[in-house]
């Protein structure tokens, strides 16, 4: 067995070659760093994001032959129906479904937090998971399996203050995770979570501004005191274990809650 692996390793072959990626939130820090892994690996990648400039970007960067995109709101019903379906068009299948979308909302105490506001957390972070894994998980079927990770966070597994919305929805992706996790593996369907702490992307510097920090104080990584680690991670780092969890080297990983936090639930859970 690993003389057949190394063998693999020599060959030049991917983790991921023949096969097709959806990344939700594809513009962003981390979906961006998930898309440059994922092909790098072999794999051809359909980027879906808001933000079509910065998605044009990253495929100009990649390479169209690897990569396309497609903009929607995937808390959208009919858009979210639309990028899988432009996925097949295009690759042929998905393998693998990366449900990273996300937003922070505001930062207020629950009984301040704006209505608005908490309903469009829940529709961007809960809905939109929910409304890819019922979009995908058929096209999975097709193909015989495949792997589902949804990015969760560390506000998945304990509190934040005056972030009500934002861990409330990253609790409620695991219980998706785990309820997806139990009814599909019998189709081979592998479905974890990957939980970060602070990771050093344009999400991070939207929190550190909606809390109200100054230049001075950003510069500092403020809400890096409180990883042991003392620092942001890298988003590299956190699409490195996105890779483990979409390749066959999880092949036994599902339902499971992934931590790539610098220690901090070492001691929090």
């Amino acid at each position: 067995m690993l003389r057949d692996l190394t063998a693999a390793t020599q060959k030049g072959m991917g983790k991921l070659d023949d096969k097709v990626a959806i990344i939700t939130g594809g513009a962003g820090g981390i979906g961006a760093a998930a898309a440059l892994r994922f092909t790098d690996e072999g794999a051809k990648a359909m980027l879906v994001d808001m933000n079509e400039d910065a998605l044009r970007e990253i495929v100009s960067d990649i390479g169209d032959d690897k990569a396309a995109y497609t903009v929607a709101d995937v808390s959208d019903s009919d858009q979210t129906q639309a990028y899988v379906d432009a996925t097949v068009k295009r690759f042929g299948g998905i393998d693998i479904a990366l449900m990273n979308a996300g937003v922070v909302g505001d930062f207020a105490a629950l009984v301040d937090y704006d209505m608005a506001v908490f309903d469009k957390v829940m529709a961007v972070n809960v809905r939109g998971v929910w409304l890819g894994l019922r979009s995908a998980i058929p096209e999975m079927k097709k193909r015989g399996g495949g792997s589902i990770v949804i990015t969760s966070s560390t506000a998945g597994i304990r509190a934040i203050r005056n972030q009500p919305a934002y861990v409330t929805s990253k609790h409620a992706v695991i219980g998706i995770m785990r309820a997806a996790a139990l009814e599909n593996a019998s189709w081979n369907i592998r479905v974890n979570t990957v939980n970060p702490s602070p990771i050093d992307t344009q999400m991070m510097t939207a929190i550190e501004e909606k809390a109200g920090l100054t230049d001075e104080q950003r510069a500092t990584n403020p809400y890096a005191s409180n990883t042991p680690m003392k620092r942001y991670g890298d988003p590299m780092e956190v699409a490195n274990l996105m890779l483990f969890l979409a390749s066959a080297d999880s092949s036994f990983c599902t339902g499971g809650v992934y931590m790539v936090d610098g220690g901090v639930s070492a001691g929090r859970i």
